[in-house]
């Protein structure tokens, strides 16, 4: 009965290897975006309650980065949802309207949060303790907003169950009780924070000339942060990887060749990324952080084929070759990072003054 529930896959224009190494290039982009903007959000909030002058300059500045974070997590999280639609979209679709009302309700939750964002660094002077709540609904807001993305990405890979339509057919079924929901979620939430951290790190050495006490002051933070949260994104992690289903789990340990020839080297990047942490090495720290993404998201590929393998792969995608809208993409794309880099460069100029 589940199989019948599944709809047939579209016909895709070029070969689907084009949009799985699309999907595999701008997803971690998002990732990293949406974790720093997650992080920060929640590093300011704790900074604002925490009190004194020094905690309040961090969340304020961490506040004027926050809505352009917003604005590049979204825009940046619009092409692999796409990507993935073209590729798994008889599964992604499906679970999307069967969690229909919640899905739904990302977007006026969306813009509630992004109006936050911009309260909270407009009025952060008059603001004063009730910012410090406005920051923390803002960072409850994309909790609730990763609650869902969860549910959703967890779904899709599970046809099975899609016959719980029939028990809920007012859009309003989940995937929270699933045995992987909370360690993945977790996992996600935890390592937010952490990446939170290094961006706050980062973006303090914008201060290093103008304000070196800030600087200082948001590189100690933000490293603690990173160091304290990536131990215990850890513990998830291990916990999701041992949750997964056996013949899903094998495929990092030596059932699939290329899965384990990725999963190894990501273990070895972990330690190797806490040691340049420990040491204070942010540049380091955010190389080896930013290889270790890729690598995570080439894994979630893997266990998103391992869950729906009995359903499908994308082998099974059939062709119907229209090189025009490929080729009118890749033009558009280019033309869409000379304005980004323009528009950086703007922003650039803009906070130095």
């Amino acid at each position: 009965m589940n199989g019948q529930l599944i709809p047939t896959p579209d016909t895709i224009p070029v070969a689907w290897g084009w949009f799985q190494f699309l999907l595999l290039l701008t997803f971690p982009i998002h990732l990293l975006f949406m974790n720093a903007m997650m992080g920060s959000a929640g590093i300011a909030a704790f900074q604002h309650f925490k009190g004194g002058e020094a905690n309040r300059k961090l969340a304020h500045f961490l506040a004027v980065f926050l809505p352009l974070l917003i604005a590049f997590t979204v825009n940046f999280g619009v092409a692999p949802l796409l990507f993935a639609q073209v590729l798994y979209g008889q599964f992604i679709y499906t679970s999307s309207i069967l969690m229909g009302v919640f899905w739904i309700l990302i977007i006026p939750i969306l813009i509630l949060a992004y109006f936050g964002a911009y309260l909270y660094d407009f009025r952060f002077e008059k603001l004063g303790k009730t910012g410090g709540w406005i920051i923390s609904i803002v960072f409850v807001l994309f909790i609730i907003i990763a609650y869902f993305f969860t549910n959703n990405m967890l779904m899709m890979t599970l046809p099975d169950t899609f016959s719980a339509y029939f028990r809920h057919m007012n859009g309003t079924l989940l995937v929270s009780g699933h045995a992987t929901f909370l360690p993945r979620y977790f996992h996600m939430i935890v390592g937010a924070i952490a990446v939170g951290g290094l961006y706050t790190a980062l973006i303090g050495r914008l201060k290093a000339k103008s304000d070196p006490k800030l600087a200082a002051y948001a590189e100690a933070v933000g490293m603690k942060v990173f160091n304290s949260f990536t131990l215990i994104s850890i513990v998830f992690g291990i916990w999701f990887l041992i949750s997964q289903p056996k013949p899903v789990m094998m495929l990092f340990m030596s059932k699939n060749v290329l899965a384990t020839a990725i999963f190894i080297p990501a273990l070895i990047l972990v330690p190797l990324m806490l040691v340049f942490s420990f040491r204070k090495k942010v540049i380091a720290t955010t190389v080896v952080l930013t290889v270790l993404v890729f690598l995570m998201t080439f894994m979630r590929a893997f266990v998103r084929a391992g869950y729906l393998a009995k359903y499908f792969n994308l082998g099974r995608l059939k062709m119907v070759p229209e090189y025009s809208p490929m080729i009118l993409f890749f033009v558009s794309l280019a033309g869409g990072l000379v304005v980004l880099v323009w528009m950086i460069r703007k922003a650039w100029q803009a906070l130095q003054a």
